[in-house]
């Protein structure tokens, strides 16, 4: 076994640590491979920045589908099942790193990959916070330097021998998937299965938004997938509404508001959200504002605003009768 392999690529190294079984196994466009992965930095103690194995679940990449760290392809491709080795790579393979751990990271505290309510792009929204939310990536991002990964792989899967998950899918896949997700949504949620309803818009956003993020923003291609995302969003929210999830609602409605100030729907529900959580100048607002895009949408508001009021009401005195009887009390003592 030669200590040092070079892959015939620019910047990269390559220790075989343990050597695999049979062949090199065929990698195709739509191949699904399962390894393990540890990132280290390149200095004295070797720190650790990433470890799968920790968090206990594999690493998945579906080869041809524009993963945002393509050296893991090549890297790949070099290897045996079972085998384990370590490949040094230069800042010219690395810089997307952070990205991408960010992301990892986020699937193993179990939220989102991506912050899919953000209605730029993922980079747009790097330079916009200054920060990923791990201070580790951000000095990553500020200062590249080459990497060390090892990886261990463990399964070759070509693509007729899985069942393809959304984000496994092309680009033209997952735009002709959104309207399937999008109808299975709307009729879920007809049944009352709200929560079931709810990961069916979820999930045709998020191929949305994939999609999005290789268009330029504000161009016509945007802008149709932009319409399309806030479809999904405000279908999404109003499951939320079902499940009394009132600040995400407001949240997710406001980020459409901020990019697309005309967007009836999104005033509307965030004008139900307020009122729910006592929000009645905010409330109020919203509602007439639905008024003001839409007159025809009169009927409907006369009748939240009557609910809206009657609520207010209604609090305003179990509030008299909350502090009327903590004043008795205090006046016995």
């Amino acid at each position: 076994m030669e200590d040092s392999l070079l892959l015939g690529v620019e910047g990269i190294k390559k220790n075989i640590l343990y050597g695999g079984t049979n062949q090199i196994p065929k990698f195709m466009t739509g191949s699904k491979v399962t390894f393990h992965f540890r990132t280290m930095l390149c200095n004295d103690d070797r720190t650790v920045i990433d470890d799968s194995k920790k968090v206990g679940v594999p690493m998945e990449v579906v080869f041809g589908n524009m993963f945002k760290l393509d050296v893991w392809e090549i890297l790949l491709k070099s290897m045996r099942i079972g085998e384990v080795a370590e490949f040094w790579c230069d800042i010219i393979h690395t810089g997307m790193y952070p990205i991408v751990a960010k992301s990892l990271r986020r699937i193993a505290e179990g939220k989102d990959p991506v912050d899919w309510h953000i209605h730029t792009c993922g980079m747009a929204n790097m330079f916009a916070y200054h920060t990923l939310g791990y201070e580790d990536l951000d000095e990553l991002q500020k200062e590249p330097q080459p990497l060390i990964f090892v990886l261990e792989l463990l399964k070759v899967q070509q693509p007729s021998e899985y069942d393809r998950e959304s984000w496994a899918l092309s680009d033209e896949e997952k735009l002709k998937a959104v309207p399937v997700l999008h109808g299975q949504g709307n009729k879920l949620y007809k049944m009352g299965r709200i929560e079931e309803a709810m990961n069916k818009y979820k999930e045709g956003l998020i191929c949305v938004r994939n999609v999005q993020t290789k268009e330029k923003a504000w161009e016509a291609p945007w802008l149709k997938l932009e319409k399309m995302a806030n479809t999904l969003t405000l279908n999404y929210c109003q499951c939320l509404l079902r499940l009394e999830e009132y600040y995400e609602v407001i949240e997710h409605t406001s980020d459409i508001i901020n990019q697309h100030p005309g967007a009836i729907k999104a005033f509307y529900l965030r004008g139900k959200a307020h009122m729910e959580v006592w929000n009645e100048t905010e409330a109020k607002a919203d509602f007439e504002r639905v008024l003001d895009l839409d007159p025809g949408m009169k009927k409907s508001i006369k009748k939240e605003l009557a609910v809206l009021s009657m609520r207010m009401e209604e609090k305003r005195e179990e509030d008299r009768l909350r502090i009327d009887i903590k004043t008795g009390m205090q006046s016995r003592i």
